[in-house]
């Protein structure tokens, strides 16, 4: 079993209870944080194994939550398997000899020496590897733990490139996009759907007694017939508006209960976490272009289009530069082929996309 190596004299089932209690406790942005972090260790570890200094203050930060102890061994888990998995392009990999062991030796207490060779290729290499050894762990930390918790909370969820047609009870239509989950609450005098992740696309048949409404974490969406969409990005929540007209506003609370906008068809919002408000229009046939299999990006983040294609990968894109990611993209690109699309969006801002293993793909600016 791959995790063995790593786990060396420790109890499978106190790994266990730690990872339900990290998982119980703990925000996805902190587990995300202690998997980064968690990464950044391996790799320092390995450039100066001999440095006592770095090695107390890695002790320090291992100690300091047991968030931070599940994240280490996720990521010297994660790092076991890649030296398992033969390379798709051998420019990108090379096989480091030892790498269970000096794992191994982390993660029991007497913490062995570390082998004295620095790992062996060019920088931009070694970034690639960093990279994906970070997505993995993100992965870890971010997705797959609070999947369980995201079946029990959603009522329909989809899978990377699947679409799927819901029809409510009243005539209205929700068109879930790939990697998307929605919670549905109908009652007597309401009828509410809570976007938990990904996008849909709400064709809502008018009910004056009854307003429909759609909570996508920190705003809301009220109409009462109309057609739309909504976007759950990783610090933004964007609504559109192809036909007819809806009233957004922050999710309801005392305070800004009041501060609703009304957005005609052509119309988008957007409002990240900090609650800052964007708006602007876009022609009502490009709301919702997904439905036909293509993402229509107008003046968007480049990092915002990755997200999107990420819902259509079946495997992990990692956007190893940040700032890159801040650049503004337009085209027209099509999802039933997302590496080349990916390769379309990435090349025309000089950037480069690394495919590098079947299952990981690194895109950087240069």
């Amino acid at each position: 079993m791959v995790g063995r190596s790593v786990r060396r004299a420790t109890d499978d089932a106190a790994h266990d209870d730690a990872d339900r209690r990290a998982g119980m406790t703990t925000s996805d942005e902190d587990r995300k944080k202690a998997a980064t972090e968690a990464a950044r260790w391996l790799v320092s570890l390995e450039e100066d194994p001999d440095d006592a200094s770095l090695r107390a203050r890695f002790d320090a930060w291992l100690a300091t939550s047991p968030v931070n102890a599940v994240a280490w061994r996720h990521t010297a888990e994660i790092y076991d398997l890649m030296e398992k998995v033969p390379p798709a392009h051998a420019e990108h990999w090379r096989r480091r000899a030892g790498a269970r062991d000096r794992i191994a030796s982390l993660q029991g207490r007497d913490m062995p020496a570390l082998r004295q060779a620095r790992p062996a290729g060019p920088p931009r290499r070694r970034r690639l590897i960093v990279a994906a050894v970070m997505a993995m762990a993100a992965c870890l930390a971010v997705v797959l733990l609070p999947s369980v918790l995201l079946w029990l909370e959603a009522d329909h969820v989809t899978s990377t490139a699947e679409q799927r047609s819901l029809a409510l009870q009243d005539g209205s239509t929700i068109r879930l996009a790939p990697d998307s989950a929605v919670a549905i609450d109908y009652t007597a005098d309401r009828r509410l759907v809570r976007l938990i992740r990904g996008e849909a696309f709400f064709d809502v048949a008018a009910m004056p007694s009854r307003p429909f409404r759609v909570v996508a974490r920190n705003l809301t969406v009220t109409v009462l017939g109309t057609h739309f969409d909504v976007r759950l990005g990783e610090d933004e929540a964007v609504v559109a508006v192809r036909q007819g007209r809806v009233n957004v506003g922050p999710a309801s609370t005392p305070a800004r209960r009041a501060a609703t906008e009304r957005l005609d068809a052509g119309n988008w919002m957007r409002i990240d976490r900090s609650g800052a408000v964007r708006r602007g229009t876009v022609p009502p046939n490009e709301v919702g272009a997904w439905l036909d299999g293509q993402i229509v990006a107008r003046d968007r983040r480049l990092s915002d289009v990755v997200d999107d294609l990420r819902r259509y990968y079946a495997g992990m894109i990692v956007l190893a530069d940040r700032q890159f990611g801040e650049q503004a993209v337009s085209g027209v690109y099509n999802v039933a082929d997302p590496v080349a699309a990916m390769r379309a969006v990435v090349g025309a801002h000089g950037g480069v996309v690394h495919q590098v293993s079947p299952w990981i793909i690194v895109v950087s600016g240069s």
